[in-house]
C-alpha cells in the first residue's frame, strides 16, 4: 500500500512542476504545452509554499483541486473551492488551457483556493 502512494505522488510531481523546476526528466513529454497556473491562498486556507506551477493543458481543473488538496494534506472529507478572478468557480472538468485562454493575464493563470465558499 506504501508503494502505491510513492508512486502516485512521484507520478503527480513529474506532471506538475514547481516555477523553479527548469530540467525536463522526460524528453518525450517536451511536446506537451505548460501554462503557468499562479495558486492564491484566501480565508481559511493554508499558503502554500510554492505559488506558481507548470502545468499540462489539457488537464482538468478538478485534478488541479486534487494536487492542491495532496500538497496541503487536507483530510479526503475537507473541502477544497478554486476561484477565476475572484468570482466564479469553474467546473471541475473544464480545462486549464480554455481558462486561460479566457482568463490568463501576464502569461499566467491566476486561481485563488480556499476551504470555505468565498465567492460567486
Amino acid at each position: 500500500m506504501a508503494d502505491d502512494k510513492q508512486t502516485e505522488d512521484s507520478s503527480t510531481a513529474s506532471e506538475i512542476k514547481s516555477d523553479g523546476d527548469k530540467e525536463n526528466s522526460d524528453p518525450g513529454k517536451s511536446d506537451k504545452v505548460k501554462i503557468d497556473i499562479l495558486l492564491k491562498a484566501t480565508g481559511n486556507a493554508p499558503i502554500m509554499k510554492k505559488k506558481k506551477w507548470a502545468v499540462d493543458a489539457e488537464k482538468p481543473i478538478g485534478w488541479i483541486m486534487e494536487f492542491v488538496k495532496k500538497y496541503l494534506k487536507l483530510e479526503p472529507d475537507e473541502k477544497l473551492f478554486l476561484y477565476v478572478n475572484q468570482t466564479f468557480a469553474p467546473s471541475p472538468d473544464q480545462l486549464v488551457k480554455n481558462l486561460y485562454e479566457c482568463f490568463g493575464t501576464d502569461g499566467k493563470l491566476v486561481l485563488h483556493y480556499c476551504k470555505s465558499q468565498a465567492w460567486g
